[in-house]
């Protein structure tokens, strides 16, 4: 069986600890997680807009330890897709030609709005929020979602974050679902 593909918007990437853990579940091997270099570019510019203090070469490596962790998980050669389609926001195209070269079976992003359903099902792609797709992801394999949510908390360091912290820290990055149904497990 072919793991479970999926597009990261560049919004879903922004917040730390939200990417972070998505980026663990994929490391588990829940899914495999696709990205384009305009992606990581709009991911790159919206973390230097949310926090216009952080040393550029900070941002860089967060991108080049992401792209090193997975790469298979950039894909390209999309223009001739990406110019076939309509969505209210023609800057998203991109994203949907990404996940189409990829084979992807989702898109997972908070700008839900911007793919429309009925595009979405022609197109046989799913477009999904963090919150829900974490969810999706705790409800199939529960254990390893927390053990991963575990191993983020150990890895911080200055400070020390416990998984509550992790959780309070995720709760902000748009995924209180998901937080919640966390919390009532643990």
């Amino acid at each position: 069986m072919a793991i479970f593909a999926a597009v990261l918007d560049a919004c879903v990437m922004v917040p730390v600890s939200l990417c972070d853990t998505l980026l663990r579940l994929a490391e588990e091997q829940l899914y495999r997680p696709i990205w384009s270099t305009r992606i990581l570019a709009e991911t790159s510019d919206a973390i230097s807009s949310v926090h216009p203090d952080l040393d550029a070469s900070k941002i860089e490596r967060r991108i080049a330890y992401m792209s090193e962790a997975f790469p298979g998980a950039c894909v390209g050669d999309f223009a001739e897709i990406e110019h076939g389609l309509e969505l209210p926001d023609p800057d998203d195209r991109h994203v949907v030609a990404a996940a189409l070269r990829a084979h992807a079976d989702a898109i997972v992003t908070a700008n839900l709005r911007d793919f429309p359903d009925r595009t979405m099902r022609r197109l046989d792609l799913e477009v999904i929020s963090p919150d829900d797709f974490l969810l999706s992801q705790l409800d199939m394999r529960g254990a390893i979602v927390l053990h991963a949510l575990e191993t983020q908390a150990d890895a911080t360091r200055n400070p020390r974050r416990s998984v509550d912290d992790v959780l309070t820290s995720l709760h902000r990055a748009g995924v209180p679902g998901f937080v919640e149904e966390v919390r009532r497990r643990i």
